[in-house]
């Protein structure tokens, strides 16, 4: 028997990739000015931290310190050391960067929006927590 469509496995793992880029697509704007918005007050940190998106058991934001995505490339004997060097070059203030973890695997969100995302912060009306509550709506809405 050849299996097509739903029946491949690698299509079913794949869909929450796609899933996610259509999520990202649609919510560009919002996404950089949460990103921008949780960098500011990250600052005062010690350590750099990135914003994750679990999709375990449900999909929801989670904060990712660069420390233990280093374990974790440790842990993977270097699987995501390029993920490392895209996080080491991040420029926040000019491009968008989430960590998304889901189906034992992980996928690198960067993009640059068309308004600087200090810009996106200014122009949207939400605060932070609120933001955070529509996108992982919106989030648990396309993944399924």
């Amino acid at each position: 028997m050849i299996g097509f469509g739903k029946n491949r496995p690698e299509i079913a793992q794949q869909k929450w990739r796609l899933q996610l880029d259509r999520f990202v697509e649609e919510n560009q704007k919002q996404l950089a000015a949460l990103v921008w918005g949780l960098q500011q007050e990250w600052q005062n940190s010690d350590n750099i931290h990135i914003l994750g998106i679990d999709l375990q058991p449900e999909p929801h934001f989670v904060v990712c310190a660069k420390e233990d995505i280093e374990k974790l490339n440790q842990n993977t004997r270097g699987q995501i050391q390029e993920i490392l060097g895209i996080i080491d070059g991040y420029q926040p203030e000019t491009e968008v960067l989430i960590l998304a973890i889901g189906e034992g695997q992980v996928k690198l969100i960067n993009y640059q929006p068309t308004s600087a995302p200090p810009d996106c912060f200014a122009e949207v009306t939400e605060d932070i927590d609120r933001l955070i509550e529509i996108l992982e709506a919106a989030l648990v809405e396309i993944i399924n």
